[in-house]
């Protein structure tokens, strides 16, 4: 590889390990702080941090490689995850930033659910923890699998070394800094992807002659790569469940708990419409570059007869049409947009295992520093197992998000939603929606049946039935379970303090 690749990645890596080490000395050094920020975040850290954490590398290496596959058809996917990010936005964001203080200050979405529902049980907390720690695992994992292909296809490195590389960088700026360190990082890493984005297949179709020759050539290679509604890589009809399929990943996002966290550490309801006009110019403008140097980046492999693996376009074009610094630059953003999310999610992750089970059920009595300790502990832990499951290096990085990202919007969108806008739920409902939504995704996935000789799964995306049925379920268990006094309280407790915000 090229001197200047190299100097521009190891300035890279030095710059994030600097975030890290900054936002340590910023930050206090209480649990609050290491896992909430101390909701102090700005709007443009708020939008781009949950952009970059959203996307991962699964936008510069999963989404241009189904274009790549597919054609224009891939583009229902972003389309349907515009809408969702923006319903979160208006829906979810403001009423959780207030409610999530109002409810004895819960800094993690398990917290959340047992004080909005006066849960003295402690199930709920259970339940939605380990819903966290398995789901998130398998999406960790999903971005430790994109390091190592990008080390092995840029580097030449062996595919286990990169898993290595990837997650040890990652894990030391989450210990070193928290939630803080995660935040400026990912701000930062979402203005690589942003300015990627727009470079690389801006690149690509000039060196194809322009917009007009772009397209001829798409055309000559196969028509139904311009047709919306046919799979190119197949040659079929997109029926009117896979466009709805397609879509439906929009609805995974009132349930993803590395996004909406953001949404708790603003440090006011009053910025969540700045941040939301940051946050949805960037996803729009990254999503169409994505789309982009799939669709192009496919002309141009064709017209100098390479054969490549689909997610890798982007890694490819970054590295036979720039020069090296420029290169090592692009392949900054995949690293950006791999390690903002596995950041996210490890410490999501350790939020949950250190709140949610350590302080919960092993030490009630836990000091802040002791909180600390154990978070960064489970930073570890998680990343270790995480990469053990990287190791099967066949896995799909769009496969790996797709399941996760169903199972965390099945089981906490519906619950979310309701719990935000409906008095009238109760603890049993809150139960029922986590329990159906999760149970159905999995059964969804694995069970042996097809229809018209397609999987479930590829008959339909598994958020769909399961986001439908833990509704269902939410809103007949509330009926059969009304809930009680306290948790009707809090819920007027919150109405009126939103409404005077």
């Amino acid at each position: 590889m090229a001197t200047g690749t190299l100097i521009s990645l190891a300035l890279y890596f030095i710059a994030m390990l600097g975030i890290g080490v900054f936002a340590y000395r910023q930050t206090n050094t209480n649990v609050e702080g290491f896992m909430l920020g101390g909701r102090q975040l700005s709007p443009s850290v708020t939008a781009l941090s949950a952009g970059a954490s959203d996307m991962s590398g699964w936008m510069l290496m999963g989404l241009p490689g189904a274009m790549y596959l597919s054609g224009i058809s891939a583009a229902w996917i972003a389309i349907g995850l515009t809408l969702g990010a923006l319903a979160n936005y208006l829906l979810v964001a403001p009423r959780l930033r207030v409610y999530t203080e109002v409810a004895n200050n819960s800094i993690t979405l398990p917290d959340y659910f047992e004080n909005r529902f006066n849960d003295k049980s402690r199930s709920l907390r259970i339940i939605a923890s380990v819903v966290i720690v398995i789901f998130f695992t398998l999406y960790t994992s999903s971005g430790v699998v994109a390091g190592g292909k990008l080390f092995e296809t840029s580097f030449s490195l062996n595919y286990e070394l990169g898993l290595y590389i990837t997650a040890g960088v990652v894990v030391s700026y989450t210990l070193i800094g928290g939630f803080m360190a995660v935040s400026m990082t990912d701000f930062v890493q979402g203005c690589i992807m942003f300015v990627s984005l727009i470079l690389v297949p801006a690149v690509v179709v000039s060196e194809l002659g322009g917009l007009d020759n772009a397209f001829t050539a798409i055309n000559q290679i196969n028509p139904n790569l311009l047709h919306g509604f046919v799979d190119a890589s197949t040659g079929a009809s997109l029926s009117f469940i896979g466009i709805i399929s397609l879509m439906s990943w929009g609805l995974g996002y009132f349930g993803q708990p590395h996004i909406i966290v953001r949404f708790m550490a603003i440090r006011k309801v009053q910025d969540i419409p700045t941040a939301r006009n940051i946050g949805m110019g960037w996803m729009v403008i990254s999503l169409i570059g994505a789309l982009t140097t799939g669709l192009f980046g496919l002309a141009y492999v064709t017209a100098q007869g390479a054969t490549i693996d689909p997610e890798t376009i982007y890694l490819h074009l970054s590295q036979v049409l720039f020069n090296p610094f420029i290169g090592g630059f692009l392949l900054a953003a995949i690293l950006a947009a791999i390690m903002s999310t596995i950041s996210s999610q490890l410490l999501v992750t350790s939020s949950s295992l250190t709140s949610d089970f350590y302080q919960a059920f092993i030490n009630r009595n836990a000091t802040d520093k002791e909180l600390v300790i154990a978070g960064r502990g489970s930073v570890v832990l998680v990343a270790i197992l995480a990469v053990y499951l990287a190791h099967d290096r066949d896995s799909s990085i769009l496969s790996l998000v797709s399941n996760a990202w169903a199972g965390f919007g099945a089981a906490f969108g519906p619950l979310v939603l309701f719990s935000l806008f409906k008095r009238d739920m109760s603890r049993i409902a809150a139960l029922g929606g986590i329990i159906v939504g999760a149970s159905t995704v999995l059964l969804w996935i694995y069970l042996p049946i097809t229809i018209n000789g397609q999987s479930l799964s590829g008959w339909m995306y598994e958020i769909v039935p399961g986001f439908v049925l833990s509704s269902v379920t939410i809103i007949l268990l509330s009926k059969l379970s009304p809930p009680d006094s306290e948790s009707a309280a809090l819920h007027d407790t919150f109405t009126a303090v939103f409404n005077n915000k």
